[in-house]
């Protein structure tokens, strides 16, 4: 099975794509494409949040000037998405577009592809073939029956042939479902298929909280297996969560350790504090310190520190006070009220 670290590697703009290089966070603008000022604004924020690679739709050729504006005001690759039309494929490459998210069958005649494919050889930029259970062939899906993973793979090898049929080979493919298990069982095929990177996402996945769920549950089961080199968290919602999502997720896998990870026990019986509370508090106030530590926020001064023994720093409630120590060793006694202002402390001072 192919892996992140054994698929071909792929460059859009400063960023690698596969191979082993580190999973990567992508998310998607959605103001209206003849909003080029709203569209900035948003790209913006997106950068801000941690977003690697930023998508925009590119429905008419109006829309490619968005390309140009965006290329001017943020540093991260830009993809454009396009439909149908490869006239707008070789026009937003012309106005400097890091990568092109396309369905090779769905633009035509061959000489068409071949157009899409020469202007993205040369100026370097990969294509992203993206198959949707939603928009399958006809033909596949009556080989099939329905958007089966088996038929989904099927279109998304059938793309990629399209494209290496004139030399080029800087692909990255999705396989997206709104349903979970499908959309799993169509990567993990494609991964013995495949030697091209994975994009990775639940397509439709729904508001934030459903969203996350289903997003964590497909994608987050992948990355376990090894298989994904880049990730789209779908949301129906402001796109800046996507990438928070993202960033959280691979937290929690162990892929990122650009920030500060949280355990806190669910609490019980024994918990004499508001432990709720304060790990609420900790997960807001530390949430942008840029250092690579495993924070715990425990209930039981018995208990807590023993069960967090791997966290770098942590606190323990008790009946107005609790202990701040580190793995698992106590460091000192701390009133309630001053618990998280010595953790803060000592974060700070940590590896010092």
């Amino acid at each position: 099975m192919y892996t992140n670290n054994l698929t071909k590697q792929v460059k859009a703009g400063n960023l690698l794509i596969g191979g082993g290089a580190p999973v990567s966070i992508q998310s998607m603008l959605n103001v209206k494409a003849d909003n080029i000022k709203g569209n900035v604004e948003q790209a913006k924020k997106l950068e801000a949040a941690g977003c690697e690679i930023i998508r925009v739709s590119v429905p008419d050729k109006n829309a490619v000037a968005l390309v140009s504006a965006l290329k001017e005001n943020v540093s991260v690759p830009i993809v454009a998405d396009i439909h149908f039309d490869y006239k707008l494929a070789v026009e937003s490459v012309a106005a400097g577009v890091d990568k092109v998210r396309i369905n090779p069958g769905n633009i035509g005649l061959d000489d068409k592809v071949k157009q899409v494919v020469s202007a993205c050889k040369n100026a370097g930029v990969p294509i992203r073939i993206g198959v949707n259970s939603g928009s399958l062939e006809k033909n596949i899906l009556a080989k099939y029956g329905s958007p089966t993973p088996e038929a989904m793979v099927e279109s998304g090898l059938y793309h990629i042939s399209l494209l290496e049929k004139f030399d080029f080979n800087d692909i990255v493919l999705s396989l997206k479902s709104s349903n979970t298990q499908r959309m799993y069982d169509a990567y993990v095929l494609a991964a013995e298929k495949c030697p091209y990177p994975l994009h990775l996402g639940v397509t439709e996945a729904g508001t934030e909280r459903m969203g996350v769920i289903k997003s964590a549950a497909g994608i987050g089961g992948l990355l376990l297996r090894g298989i994904g080199a880049t990730v789209r968290v779908s949301l129906t919602d402001d796109p800046v969560l996507e990438v928070k999502a993202a960033k959280d997720m691979l937290k929690a896998l162990g892929l990122r350790n650009d920030g500060i990870k949280f355990i806190s026990c669910p609490t019980c019986g024994r918990t004499s504090i508001d432990l709720i509370g304060l790990a609420k508090a900790a997960e807001e106030r530390f949430a942008n310190i840029d250092k690579n530590l495993t924070i715990a926020i425990m209930g039981c001064i018995v208990n807590g520190p023993g069960e967090a023994r791997e966290a770098d720093l942590g606190i323990a409630g008790g009946k107005g006070e609790g202990l701040l120590f580190s793995h698992g060793e106590i460091l000192r006694k701390v009133p309630e009220d001053k618990l998280l202002d010595a953790l803060y402390e000592e974060i700070l001072k940590y590896g010092e």
